[in-house]
């Protein structure tokens, strides 16, 4: 019976322990019976259509339909065994074939629209009034008002670009976690201890000698900055930049290229269907950057303000590897090498020696001390609670009053079949209920940090610890927004490019003297990271910024420059518009076999496509939020708790930039990131 399917009972938090994948078909398909029942109910009722009578019934179902959904794309994704992974699969057809018949039901469409015209309007409060306008741009862009043909065509490409989605990002998923490489005694100079009694009990584990090492994003990196082994490093870069490609270690396994091509295809499709010019159009649909020439207008500002830095730094990484590290012509996969090699000449300070200042425990504690600070909140543990993995925590997040305000579970460690990357989802949405209680939001961090061995804590580098606090803050947003509907409460229904507004600000707090001596303590000495330190970190901040702008531009000009050529057809040509967009920004050399495109999940296997400049638009509000609090003090709580009423509580229930001009009284200025 389904109601002991444990996907469909109504507990405080989701039944991890007892949810299998055999769960997933039958709680799906009873949960889109019941929402079909429920639509059909709704529509049939002779009176005029409201809010409490349309809007929030329908509101309510969505989201018993999110939360389900939701639980089994995240146990897919942190364990995408094959088992999992065909329960995913199997029921994703059913999710896009009912999400494109809501969104093909005009009946609902002009209900929903009888609302926004008739006598109800007044009644509704600017939020409502917000949603309703927004589902109803949303019927649009989702094909309601087309043809019965056309219609037909929208829902076929809709469901097969879902399906080729899916497959691009399993494709990268297992050319990723099925490379490995034994290395020799010979091979291991330079690599860090602890990574290398990892590898070591890796290969004890396949009965192999030597050192063991996978192509997961933690080892890559340790492989890439610190290994003295010049071929070694060369491996592992070629392994990583031809992942689902026809090159490399991988070649013709899982290859991506058909993938693009038809997964541009069906999208220029798509977007002819609905009148746009090309996808990049369609995508800035529901974007607060509107228009493609502004878009391209701000990346090439940032990429001329940050090119003649990026030449200087390049020149002198060139001197210094041919001085000090025997390299007369740097390759891609000297850049990190030398670049940590220079740094510690540069600055007298190396990415293993802040190590040892960052075990994760503590950073995690430095990181709530931090929010309780600036935002006025408490963070306590919840134990003997249902879990996926036993290294997943829980958290209650509470105001200073006691006021409950949601939960966040915790999963920082990489491993087997877990999607790469770090990332946050929802579990469950803030909304108020049909019975009138309300339901607390829930919040999934992920990460993929090394996972501690031989009794030693996971020591994190600091671009972990960047990571930690910008899904934190990807966190707080969710959990804070004090709106009581579901779809303004979302995060996902904020702007693309403003939704890492609110991470990115939170990277800030990683570099500062006050928060780092709060999140830093030597995990040996039990001693606070000392000023010295903390000084030739903040130094060595904007070493290789511009080569980094660069490179975060050149895939944001990649993906939407792509976008906008509505003619693409073969893999030739996207690689085409990947060598243009390079020639303008690139200043690092390029390898023939590189195929970067193939394992880009941001925009072929994830929701990015057309957007991915939002990192950079985000970061410009982000870097200017935070010069107030670099006037008023980092840890000023007047300034805190501005922000988070103007900027977390709001949620989406206003436009993101209003909310920024009400938080800054102004709108945000390039020159903050510029100058960032």
């Amino acid at each position: 019976m389904t109601t002991k399917n444990p996907l469909l009972q109504e507990t405080q938090f989701p039944l991890f322990n007892k949810i299998q994948p055999h769960h997933v078909k039958p709680a799906i398909t009873s949960v889109l019976k019941q929402h079909n029942q429920t639509i059909k109910k709704l529509l049939a009722q002779k009176q005029p259509f409201t809010w409490d009578n349309l809007l929030a019934p329908l509101e309510n179902i969505d989201d018993k339909l999110h939360k389900i959904w939701g639980i089994a794309v995240h146990l897919n994704a942190v364990n995408n065994n094959p088992q999992w992974r065909k329960a995913h699969d199997d029921v994703l057809p059913q999710i896009s074939k009912y999400a494109t018949k809501i969104g093909h039901n005009k009946k609902l469409y002009l209900a929903i629209q009888t609302i926004q015209n008739g006598k109800e309007w007044a009644k509704l409060n600017n939020t409502q009034r917000k949603i309703i306008d927004e589902t109803l741009r949303d019927f649009r862009l989702s094909g309601v008002a087309l043809p019965s043909i056309q219609k037909h065509q929208f829902a076929k490409l809709r469901l097969e670009l879902d399906k080729l989605n899916n497959k691009f990002a399993n494709n990268v998923l297992d050319t990723t976690y099925t490379w490995h490489y034994c290395a020799s005694e010979k091979e291991i100079s330079g690599i860090p201890q602890h990574t290398l009694t990892a590898a070591q009990q890796a290969a004890k584990q396949k009965k192999q000698q030597g050192y063991l090492f996978s192509l997961d994003m933690p080892t890559y990196q340790i492989i890439i900055t610190f290994a003295d082994n010049r071929a070694l490093r060369q491996k592992f870069y070629k392994a990583f930049i031809t992942r689902a490609s026809n090159q490399g270690p991988h070649a013709k396994k899982n290859d991506n290229s058909k993938i693009i091509e038809q997964i541009l295809l069906n999208r220029s499709k798509i977007a002819k269907l609905l009148g746009f010019n090309n996808y990049a159009e369609l995508s800035l649909a529901t974007k607060t950057a509107h228009s493609p020439k502004k878009v391209i207008t701000f990346l090439e500002t940032l990429a001329k303000a940050a090119k003649k830095k990026a030449q200087k730094e390049f020149s002198e990484l060139t001197i210094f590897a041919s001085k000090h590290c025997s390299i007369e012509k740097l390759k891609p996969w000297d850049i990190a090498y030398c670049g940590e090699k220079l740094r510690q000449q540069k600055f007298k300070i190396s990415e293993e020696e802040l190590r040892q200042y960052f075990p994760v425990s503590h950073v995690l504690q430095g990181l709530f001390v931090i929010a309780t600070k600036l935002f006025g909140l408490k963070i306590k543990e919840i134990d003997k609670v249902s879990k996926w993995h036993k290294d997943v925590k829980l958290f209650a997040l509470y105001t200073i009053k006691n006021e409950l305000r949601g939960y966040f579970y915790v999963d920082l460690y990489a491993r087997e079949y877990k999607r790469g990357g770090a990332w946050m989802d929802e579990c469950r949405v803030r909304s108020r209920l049909l019975d009138g209680s309300l339901q607390i939001p829930i919040a999934y961090l992920n990460c993929n940090f090394t996972v501690p061995v031989a009794n030693k804590p996971t020591l994190l580098t600091h671009n972990e610890v960047i990571t930690l606090f910008h899904e934190f803050g990807h966190c707080l947003q969710h959990l804070l927004a004090k709106v009581d509907y579901a779809h303004a409460a979302s995060i996902n229904s904020i702007p693309l490019d403003a939704v890492e507004f609110a991470s990115q600000f939170m990277e800030n707090w990683c570099w500062q003297k006050l928060s780092l001596r709060l999140l830093a303590q030597h995990y040996k000495s039990k001693k606070t990271i000392p000023d010295a330190l903390i000084k030739k970190l903040q130094n060595c901040k904007k070493m290789h910024s511009g080569l980094q702008i660069l490179r975060q531009i050149e895939f944001s000009l990649f993906d939407f420059k792509l976008h906008m050529d509505a003619n693409i057809k073969k893999y030739a040509a996207v690689q085409k518009v990947l060598s243009d967009v390079r020639k303008k920004v690139r200043i690092i050399p390029i390898e023939k076999y590189d195929r970067m495109p193939n394992s880009f999940e941001h925009i072929f296997g994830g929701g990015y496509a057309a957007g991915y400049y939002s990192y950079k638009w985000s970061e410009m509000m982000a870097a200017d939020a935070f010069e107030l609090f670099k006037t008023k003090g980092i840890l000023d709580k007047k300034t805190g708790a501005a922000y988070l009423h103007c900027v977390l509580e709001v949620g989406s229930s206003i436009d993101p930039v209003q909310a920024f001009k009400n938080f800054r009284g102004r709108e945000p200025n390039i020159k903050s990131l510029i100058n960032y």
